[in-house]
């Protein structure tokens, strides 16, 4: 028999475990060639894991700190909209937090008191059709996943028809190193686009007409050589587009996906979720152990071919089996348990993995399969409060959609403000601003709040009051909280059947009540 000579225990290989050739060398033995009938000895290291096995570069551990280490925004975002698409707690985390505000708008004139009543209700009315054309809160929504999937959004205002909308950019191609006198990001976008994007000339010059002008001169700037790289290690091609008409959401001034460091616990509750399979599917597998016998002087009863054959009939026999292999062996067979005894067995280990993605998100595990409710509603308001600086943006943007209509400040301005309704308190909201009608607030305010439209709030009350006069012709019945002074009266002069319930019939009273007639009588 060869002698085997071990050079050293390596972790990873068995390049150091080498045979003899004769020739004062060795040749080099890969365990996981050698085959066991059909099979071939898997490796040591098992790669556990779904999303790593369907795509590597994007659900590797290694490659998504790798890019978060090294701000690897590209490479980030490709990971985030891979997850998105293939991870169910991922998917359901953005949309959660990109549809928790309900985007609810209310407009509010600040006029001079000599500024014609008319006019401004003119105005008003063109600024609420206006906002209701451009459609806010679904276009906010969207906004909001697309910051969650790829951390950042930016746009450019085109007017069209007498409303505006908003022309999507690609992140990869923009950047905003700037911010105007107002505080809005000034955006620059990189002209190569056109080049990567549509190799057909006679398509990108279809394509360039539909940009807003500045995109084809700032294209014909690139081909030109004129947009040089700004600073050291610059790519060529960025032109700054104008102030105002292009626009810019994220959150807190990061470009990442806020959920980022989300994914390496994701990874690890798929690889998590593989073993808890294997481990299943182990727990059902069944060996039959055929043990050959010895004589009392320790010799072999049968030989090797004997017992071969005897193997291979076990084998035959059992081949339409599910989940039972068989063992033919001279030896004694143990099976050496590897679990910790003191585990409970109760332990469901795989709560600790989805605990910890949940741990990483700062999002409370119960809002999506709730078994409980401490400390939930304190999770949804912070939650609430990670948003509020976008929904800031938000609003600050919906102003400057207003600026056509704010030409003369001083007489009137008309200003936009989004609600703090969320689907989680739109309901007390609409109650809290109910209850302070009664002091004098504002009346729209609570139809705002659960959902309609300033405009339509305004439209229903006109229409009802002024066209239909459901004012008399929806009478509510009279009850003592509604009655006038001059149904009072006639009640203290006996006249009609005055206020209060209608006395019941003497059957219908209970004794204690005729009891207390007749000792008054």
């Amino acid at each position: 028999m060869a002698q085997i000579k071990q050079k050293g225990f390596n972790m990873i290989g068995t390049e150091d475990v080498q045979i003899p050739d004769g020739n004062g060398g060795y040749l080099p033995v890969d365990f996981s060639k050698i085959r066991i009938g059909t099979k071939t000895v898997a490796d040591a290291t098992l790669k556990l894991g779904d999303l790593g096995r369907a795509n590597p570069s994007l659900a590797r551990k290694d490659e998504v700190l790798r890019a978060i280490q090294f701000c690897d925004y590209e490479k980030m975002r490709e990971i985030s909209n891979y997850f998105y698409k293939v991870s169910g707690i991922y998917h359901r985390l953005c949309r959660y937090m990109a549809y928790m505000y309900r985007y609810d708008w209310l407009v509010t004139p600040y006029y001079d008191k000599s500024y014609n009543s008319e006019k401004l209700l003119s105005n008003f009315n063109k600024v609420l059709l206006y906002l209701d054309k451009f459609g806010a809160k679904k276009f906010f929504g969207e906004v909001a996943l697309k910051v969650m999937r790829n951390g950042c959004y930016y746009g450019y205002l085109i007017v069209r028809n007498g409303t505006v909308v908003v022309q999507e950019l690609p992140v990869k191609y923009c950047r905003s190193r700037f911010i105007d006198n107002n505080g809005q990001p000034i955006v620059e976008f990189n002209m190569k686009y056109f080049d990567d994007a549509f190799t057909d000339a006679e398509q990108r010059n279809r394509i360039l007409k539909v940009f807003p002008p500045e995109f084809e001169k700032g294209y014909k700037l690139y081909k030109q050589g004129k947009l040089k790289p700004q600073f050291q290690g610059d790519q060529p091609g960025w032109y700054m587009l104008e102030i105002g008409a292009a626009v810019k959401f994220n959150i807190n001034g990061e470009d990442f996906p806020p959920f980022m460091s989300v994914i390496p616990a994701i990874i690890d509750l798929d690889a998590a979720q593989d073993l808890d399979r294997r481990k299943m599917a182990q727990q059902l597998l069944k060996i039959i152990i055929q043990k050959m016998p010895i004589d009392k002087n320790g010799d072999l009863v049968f030989d090797v071919d004997e017992a071969q054959a005897l193997h291979n009939n076990a084998v035959a026999m059992l081949q339409r089996a599910i989940g039972i292999d068989v063992l033919t062996t001279f030896a004694e067979v143990d099976v050496a348990d590897m679990a910790d005894s003191k585990t409970s067995t109760t332990t469901d280990e795989l709560e600790k993995v989805e605990r910890t993605v949940f741990n990483e998100a700062g999002v409370s595990q119960m809002q999506f399969n709730t078994d409980g409710n401490i400390a939930l509603e304190k999770s949804i308001l912070n939650d609430e409060a990670t948003l509020w600086n976008l929904i800031q943006q938000f609003e600050v943007f919906m102003n400057v959609l207003l600026k056509p209509f704010n030409k003369s400040p001083q007489k009137v301005l008309f200003k936009v403000q989004i609600l703090p309704t969320t689907i989680y308190n739109y309901r007390d909201l609409a109650k809290q601003y109910k209850e302070n009608t009664q002091i004098g607030y504002s009346k729209m305010l609570p139809q705002v709040a659960l959902g309609q439209a300033q405009s339509a709030v305004l439209a229903t009350a006109y229409f009802e009051n002024d066209v239909l006069d459901l004012v008399n012709v929806f009478i509510p019945p009279l009850m003592s909280s509604t009655m006038n002074a001059e149904v009072l009266n006639r009640n203290k002069t006996g006249e009609g059947e005055g206020a209060g319930r209608p006395e019941k019939p003497d059957d219908e009273k209970s004794t204690k009540t005729i009891q207390n007639q007749e000792s008054q009588s």
